[in-house]
């Protein structure tokens, strides 16, 4: 396949990938009233359990489909004190995923889309004093743009007088999804720079590691059911609420990540800016005409192209060859950590 199709493929794939999972999350949380919703703390523990299972079928598959040489790797590369230092990114990717439900329960998929575009400025901050980074100029400036773009979206909308109780209910909601955005914000910047130190500093392949963060993923998820939800799972069950779109969730989650970690390679900054663009747009659209639960003001058409600005700003490159190369090695491991970012919580 020629090389121009396959970031057309790539960019295909990152559209795909961030707009239908987040559509379709959205489009299972919001239902109707009389409607028993599913529980979000079940569909992530299976969501881990799937990502376990394909994270074992790779390696397997990798080791020629032999059971020896596959016990041999996994005694080879896991060990209990390396294992055990993923316990915090498992954990803060853990809640990521729930705090995602959380969200799309409280929040139309455009401004949510706009919003989560923070985890640029939070990653960036924590890979300044975590990894010892430097940020140019422009880098700089575009998360100042971005931070004035998502303010914008964010701003309170004047409502009629005759509206006060369903604005205050609404603000409300509005404000718990608006919070949860903003940690699941904070804790995809710290995981994500966090493994990518972990990734720099070992040789195990990236299949190993993502075994061992489900197996962290599989403990803190059942025990997030059983904490948070085991009176209405001793009184519906597990599976209440469950329907079709429930399972195509938890298979986009399941799967999206590792299919984006795939074709990531013929993917650059610019090209997933273009994705990002492109996924924001279509989740406006997609909000206002198939789920109608998204009224646009004038500040969001004014902070939505500051956010897509700001992303392109800060996927820009440099043109120097020497710098280029040097930066896209940068690229591949911000990549690399954003990807298995995406395939615990969602980029």
């Amino acid at each position: 396949m020629p090389k121009l199709n396959k970031k057309y493929l790539a960019l295909g794939v990152l559209v795909l990938q961030t707009t239908v999972l987040v559509l379709t999350l959205r489009y299972s949380r919001k239902g109707h009233e009389k409607d028993v919703k599913y529980l979000s703390s079940t569909a992530v523990a299976i969501t881990e359990v799937i990502k376990m299972l394909i994270s074992l079928a790779v390696v397997f598959g990798q080791n020629d489909y032999s059971v020896s040489n596959f016990r041999k790797q996994l005694n080879r590369e896991v060990k209990f004190w390396d294992t055990m230092r993923l316990i915090i990114p498992a954990g803060l990717y853990t809640v990521q995923n729930n705090l995602l439900f959380l969200a799309l329960t409280y929040l139309d998929a455009a401004t949510y889309q706009v919003t989560y575009q923070l985890k640029i400025l939070t990653t960036a901050m924590f890979s300044v004093f975590m990894l010892g980074k430097s940020l140019n100029r422009l880098k700089w400036l575009a998360l100042l743009v971005l931070m004035a773009g998502v303010t914008l979206v964010q701003w309170p909308t004047d409502a009629p007088a005759n509206a006060a109780t369903t604005t205050h209910a609404t603000a409300s909601t509005r404000l718990v999804g608006l919070v949860a955005v903003l940690i699941a914000c904070f804790s995809s910047g710290f995981a994500g720079v966090y493994f990518e130190k972990l990734l720099k500093k070992s040789t195990q392949s990236i299949w190993i590691r993502n075994i061992q963060l489900a197996l962290f993923g599989i403990i803190f998820g059942f025990g997030g059911v059983f904490i948070y939800d085991y009176q209405p799972i001793q009184q519906n069950g597990f599976f209440q609420g469950y329907n079709r779109v429930t399972w195509i969730v938890i298979l986009l989650q399941a799967f999206g990540g590792l299919v984006v970690a795939a074709v990531v390679k013929y993917a650059d900054n610019i090209l997933k800016g273009f994705a990002t663009s492109i996924s924001i747009i279509f989740s406006t659209l997609a909000s206002y005409f198939l789920l109608g639960d998204f009224e646009p003001a004038g500040l969001f058409f004014v902070g939505a192209p500051l956010v897509i600005t700001a992303t392109f700003m800060y996927g820009y490159t440099p043109s120097p060859i020497k710098v280029a190369d040097t930066s896209r090695l940068s690229i591949k491991s911000s990549c690399l950590s954003e990807c298995v970012s995406v395939a615990w919580f969602v980029g």
